[in-house]
């Protein structure tokens, strides 16, 4: 990722922001981040809170690339990915065929890939022209459209990680379809992200719970509002594991100059917030750095 994130065309708003450090001594740097945030306002919010790049479409899933790119799954009637220049041109897009796009992943081989929900949900896999490579069918329920997927991921091993809202189900998916392992959530499950030692990490919307599982579905460890002052978690949809280990959660519908980001660490103590007195919430984000300093590797989101 690149150490400046100064767009072409640069979009500035008079709301107030804010990043707030929680932890540390007097002496310790104040904790910053920038990040890219994803829902009814699509932006990158710098380090000092202004916003620094917006687009003017509502959007699901999102991705700051490494060539400065950004790559989005749009909202809207059947949703559709982009990924658009920092001036707002567009080099990929691909427009949705059901009810709507709910995910999308720029893969190492250069593909594209996304979710569509509807009467056929499926994966999608595509090239570099946007058009479909591959396509994965999934097995979900037909009751509640909507709530069929959300943010789903190719893994290391090829298969696909998926997030099932209203089956409250995380399944594992090979190339082919096959589900070859699955586990239950308390609520419904968002986001999923397969960690480097094997577990898994899922977000709980509604529930506001964040769970990590081992292989074998055992909950290793979580946090609720029932472990963090001030019940700061409002509808957990997007989370991010750090480099430095701490998970950085999405309160969705906290509304204007309530918490939006909140970053934890292993123990549960709370060492960074983020707020603003904007009308949309923060669906789902990418922290881009930290101080200034850029994350370097693939996210865990």
């Amino acid at each position: 990722m690149r150490a400046s994130l100064a767009p072409l065309a640069l979009l500035l708003t008079g709301a107030a922001l804010a990043g707030t450090s929680l932890a540390g001594k007097a002496d310790e740097p104040k904790i910053t981040h920038s990040f890219l945030s994803t829902g009814g306002e699509t932006r990158i919010v710098g380090g000092d809170g202004k916003v620094i790049w917006q687009y003017p479409r509502s959007s699901r899933d999102g991705w700051v690339l490494p060539n400065g790119n950004i790559l989005l799954a749009l909202g809207g009637e059947r949703g559709a990915v982009v990924e658009v220049t920092r001036d707002g041109k567009k080099v990929l897009e691909y427009q949705g065929t059901q009810s709507e796009v709910d995910t999308v992943q720029r893969l190492r081989d250069g593909r594209t890939l996304l979710t569509e929900a509807g009467p056929k949900p499926r994966l999608l896999e595509l090239d570099a022209e946007g058009k479909i490579a591959k396509e994965v069918p999934l097995t979900t329920q037909m009751e509640n459209i909507h709530l069929q997927q959300r943010m789903s991921r190719k893994l290391r091993n090829g298969n696909y990680l998926v997030p099932h809202a209203f089956e409250k189900k995380v399944k594992e998916y090979t190339p082919d379809g096959k589900v070859v392992w699955e586990v239950a959530t308390p609520n419904w499950p968002f986001t999923a992200i397969r960690l480097p030692d094997g577990n898994t990490l899922i977000s709980c919307t509604v529930g506001n719970v964040v769970i990590e599982v081992n292989p074998k579905g055992e909950t290793v460890w979580s946090v609720s509002n029932d472990d963090l002052p001030g019940k700061p978690l409002d509808d957990c949809c997007g989370v991010q594991r750090l480099p430095n280990g701490n998970t950085v959660i999405t309160s969705y519908h906290a509304g204007p100059n309530a918490t939006r980001l909140t970053e934890i660490t292993r123990d549960k103590k709370i060492v960074w917030t983020y707020t603003d007195d904007r009308p949309s919430g923060i669906h789902h984000f990418q922290i881009l750095d930290t101080n200034g300093v850029p994350l370097m590797g693939r996210p865990l989101r």
